[in-house]
């Protein structure tokens, strides 16, 4: 692409600048409901926000699949953060279980094989959420093709999975959190992106603990600020080993640790 005659521009180093955060379900679709009144929807949308200013205000380029109480298809969640090229997808839920005592984080990457039964289910109950099913099905989409097409992509799926191991291990850090591990299983909105993607479960907000924690506005931040450096220590290493650096502030800073997140 010539800029003047005889010169050519440089094309921009492709540095890790661009976040798509989804909240979970939203709208009609109001997810968990658990103790002290919470819901879901509400809960990862309040979150979700509150990490996209801190994010910003690293100079990191944050989009949100929504920003108030509405439902967001698969279609539009997925189409936004691959039309806008982002360099991660975040989308972030909190869990449920009938037995009351279930409680911590778990981040999941894509997989057609879940890792367990328990993980299996959760990703059904999110499909459908979303008007796919069980085995992912939907207009346009081949699941089979789409993880296969991340499969091909080695770096895409190790950096997924890398992105997964650093914030679980920011996450059950906090408090002392019972970690549930890094988990895989069918996703489809982790499928049908184009770039490294996690799904993180908060926590149980059927658990009595961790539903009071939930309604404390400085857990939140704490909540919010561990994706925050999750997302940070993420694009300080994927810059690094593309040999990226940044002139000035960088978008994505952080001390590299060689042990976290392994």
């Amino acid at each position: 692409m010539s800029t003047s005659w005889g010169e050519t521009a440089t094309p921009s180093p492709d540095y890790f600048d661009i976040v798509v955060i989804d909240p979970g379900h939203g709208g009609h679709d109001h997810g968990a409901r658990g103790e002290r009144g919470l819901v879901e929807k509400d809960l990862v949308l309040d979150i979700s926000l509150r990490a996209a200013e801190q994010l910003r205000r690293r100079g990191v380029t944050v989009l949100l699949t929504r920003e108030e109480d509405r439902f967001v298809d698969l279609e539009e969640r997925t189409q936004l953060a691959n039309r806008a090229k982002a360099d991660l997808f975040v989308s972030v839920h909190a869990n449920s279980s009938s037995f009351r005592n279930a409680r911590g984080p778990e981040t999941f990457f894509a997989s057609l094989e879940a890792t367990d039964e328990a993980a299996r289910e959760l990703a059904s109950r999110e499909n459908l959420a979303l008007g796919a099913e069980a085995t992912p099905n939907v207009p346009g989409f081949d699941p089979v093709a789409a993880i296969l097409g991340k499969l091909a992509d080695n770096e895409s799926l190790r950096e997924s999975q890398e992105f997964a191991k650093i914030v679980q291990t920011r996450f059950s850090s906090l408090h002392d959190l019972r970690s549930r591990g890094v988990k895989q299983a069918p996703f489809v909105v982790l499928m049908n992106v184009e770039m490294p993607a996690a799904l993180l479960e908060l926590g149980f907000v059927t658990n009595a603990r961790e539903a009071e924690e939930f309604g404390n506005e400085e857990y939140r931040d704490e909540l919010a600020g561990a994706l925050v450096e999750a997302v940070v220590r993420f694009g300080a290493r994927r810059d690094a080993r593309r040999g990226l650096t940044k002139p000035g502030t960088s978008k994505a800073t952080g001390k590299v640790a060689a042990d976290e997140g392994s």
